[in-house]
């Protein structure tokens, strides 16, 4: 089914604009991920992480937004119709994602599997000999850690933690104290492993595994001596982990949150996973528990954590069913300098992501940090990881005597621990670190650099669309700017100031700043393109992004479009804005384009006549990015880098004909096909990410 929709009230024009469902909308979007999985042509295990990603895209969704559906379709609340019919579409439209994964897992990549020689063995496929090693598996390393717990008035229902495997069994008889209390609950480590493979002498030239969960299925008698294991089930339920701290009633917001963190995996209960057999009998009494209705109870027909299923990929050793190694050149831009200050004094330096390597982002970090003449740095933080070679970088700076200044966004969701960590190792080795702005995140992506030159200070940065996370930017596709240009540079070192102080900072020069000046300076520039295309100028504009639920910014673009100008939309995941509506979005077309990497660039373009402009940014068109965090957008001025970066990201998705999706006028999205001429020959398949690749791949 199509996304739902839902009209809003707008003076600004005659057509009342019809937004689309943002949270239906993203659903689609991991149905779009899904084909990935169910593509032939794709390696078999490349297939089943597009699988997993799906699942744990699912998990996310239900963390983050199932509360809100909840409560709106809670019968003791308020009535509000369109509320519960939003969630049971929400419901239907999630129910309908699931089934088709466990399809998908069941028919037809386990036989592929199969075809491989690589096989997860259930109960009854176990031979004699396999069943014995997998016993004595058991008694040794998974039966020690196991403690069931019989519920009983002294035994109430035990914490289940988020997204935790466990087990409810339903027994008969009488305990060791005559009683007949009838449930019990088996909660499995998370250190266990979930996927145990078996020894090659058991597995002839096969590679053979047993799942953890299978393992004590087969073992659960003996957890109950004297007892009879009758009715049972795996489950797993999930829970709202969206932390809330009010930072203007806490005096120390990481105290605040590190505390949070600890409650995270005990919020309110969204969904129950149970296996497909599991009697209605447990699964109500699960429900009842959890205080769920029947519309969160997920029946699935194989493991409840397909995510965990990542691990095949790392115990299989068989790069054929891998895509080939990809290895990304260094920037081409600095690949026969000495010295990137030297590059950066004669003009600006753009790293297309992962497609060009971020080891030009470290060597830039390095060298400053290495170079005697640099004073000071300064740099936010969003997501970074564990484990970054860039944080130990800015711990070596400290340590060699450079001022330096971390912005570290402690609330970046699921990303808190890792934030708070680094915050603390670099405030214990004397570095300057501050967390924003209270009420807002910094989601701002740059790194500024000091030096000094004769008298004076120059000033170097970095500006980015992703992360400074050296994992994801080997899978996402970002774009990475470094400069020198003044103007610029003191914009930022004016931000930094802003994020540490909260003072008043003076008229930026070139930078756009969320939550001040960006949304406004966008609809501007939206309704002055449409200005021009009214008065007879050919205009056009081209934005790619992740999301677009902007309502404002929205109804500025189908402005533009009624006014005459071309739109076209590269909106990788939720949008809410309606394509190719008569009467109302005639002029826009929206794509979405899931590939080997995830399209994380956010870039906007703006054609009035002969006159074009382009800005990078860290902001999706979001009302949360535009009001509610700390971004940043910025001008591409360099001719060749700005036509660079309409060649590689924008026009080339937009000629995408393999990994491109249409949003219809009636809210589906449907694969591009190759357009056929006349003669009816299709066209040459074009892919924007691999020929990117084909470009700029080079040898290990």
């Amino acid at each position: 089914m199509p996304p739902s929709i839902s009209p809003k009230n707008n003076n600004s024009h005659d057509a009342t604009p019809v937004w689309l469902d943002r949270d239906l909308s993203l659903l689609a979007f991991n149905a779009r991920v899904l084909d990935w999985a169910k593509r032939p042509e794709v390696p078999l295990l490349e297939r089943l992480r597009y699988l997993c990603i799906v699942s744990s895209n699912l998990d996310e969704f239900f963390e983050v937004r199932a509360a809100l559906h909840h409560s709106m379709a809670n019968p003791k609340a308020a009535p509000d119709a369109a509320g519960a019919q939003a969630q049971q579409s929400l419901s239907k439209l999630a129910h309908e994602l699931v089934d088709e994964q466990y399809a998908l897992y069941n028919d037809v990549l386990l036989p592929a599997f199969a075809k491989e020689g690589i096989r997860i063995l259930s109960f009854g496929e176990r031979t004699l000999v396999q069943h014995r090693w997998v016993k004595t598996f058991f008694e040794r390393e998974v039966r020690p850690l196991l403690l069931p717990v019989g519920l009983d008035p002294a035994h109430p229902f035990p914490q289940v933690a988020n997204k935790s495997l466990n087990f409810i069994v339903h027994l008969s008889g009488s305990d060791a104290f005559g009683r007949d209390n009838e449930i019990a609950i088996v909660k499995v480590p998370r250190s266990l492993p979930r996927l145990i493979r078996l020894p090659d002498k058991l597995s002839g030239k096969r590679m053979l595994f047993v799942s953890i969960s299978s393992v004590i299925r087969a073992h659960l008698a003996d957890l109950f001596p004297g007892r009879v294991v009758g009715q049972f089930s795996q489950f797993r339920v999930t829970r709202h982990s969206d932390l809330a701290v009010d930072e203007e009633d806490v005096k120390n917001l990481r105290t605040a949150l590190r505390q949070g963190l600890v409650h995270r995996n005990y919020g309110q209960a969204v969904r129950l996973e149970v296996s497909s057999g599991c009697s209605e009998y447990l699964s109500d009494f699960l429900l009842q528990q959890f205080e769920l209705p029947v519309s969160a109870l997920y029946r699935v027909h194989g493991p409840v954590n397909l995510v965990r299923l990542n691990q095949l990929i790392d115990l299989v050793d068989s790069p054929a069913l891998l895509f080939p190694s990809y290895h990304a050149s260094y920037p081409h831009q600095l690949s026969t300098v000495s010295s990137i200050f030297e590059r950066l004094q004669i003009g600006d330096v753009l790293i297309h992501q992962p497609f060009e390597s971020f080891d030009g982002v470290l060597a830039f970090l390095r060298e400053a940090v290495r170079d005697p003449q640099v004073l000071a740095i300064k740099q936010t933080i969003y997501r970074t990881g564990a484990d970054s070679s860039l944080m130990e970088l800015l711990r070596e700076a400290v340590q060699r005597g450079k001022e330096v200044t971390v912005v570290v966004e402690l609330k970046a969701r699921f990303d808190e621990e890792a934030n708070i960590n680094w915050a603390e190792k670099l405030e214990y080795i004397g570095a300057q670190v501050v967390y924003g702005v209270v009420g807002l995140k910094t989601h701002a992506k740059m790194l500024l650099v000091s030096r000094r030159e004769g008298r004076s200070i120059r000033r170097y940065a970095h500006l980015s669309t992703g992360n400074y996370n050296p994992r994801t930017a080997k899978l996402y596709t970002d774009v990475s700017h470094l400069t020198a240009e003044p103007k610029l540079t003191q914009d930022i070192e004016n931000v930094f100031s802003l994020l540490a102080n909260q003072s008043k900072i003076p008229r930026l020069n070139k930078l756009w700043l969320a939550p001040f000046n960006l949304q406004r300076n966008l609809m501007d520039l939206v309704d002055k393109t449409a200005q021009a295309a009214s008065g007879g100028m050919t205009c056009r504009i081209v934005l790619k992004m992740n999301t677009l639920t902007d309502e404002r910014l929205m109804e500025a673009l189908l402005r533009a479009g009624q006014a005459g100008v071309s739109i076209d939309l590269i909106v990788r995941g939720a949008c809410m804005l309606p394509a190719q509506r008569p009467g109302l979005s005639e002029n826009i077309r929206v794509r979405s384009i899931i590939g080997r990497f995830l399209e994380h660039s956010r870039v906007f373009y703006f054609l009035k006549g002969q006159s074009e402009s382009l800005y990078l940014s860290s902001a999706d068109w979001m009302n949360r990015n535009m009001l509610r965090r700390v971004e940043l957008a910025w001008p591409v001025e360099d001719p060749a880098l700005r036509r660079r970066i309409v060649d590689e990201c924008l026009m080339s998705s937009l000629k995408d004909n393999v990994d491109a999706w249409i949003l219809n006028s009636d809210g589906h999205y449907t694969r591009v096909a190759p357009a056929r001429s006349r003669a009816l020959k299709p066209k040459p398949l074009q892919s924007a990410q691999s020929a990117l690749m084909a470009v700029y791949n080079t040898k290990p």
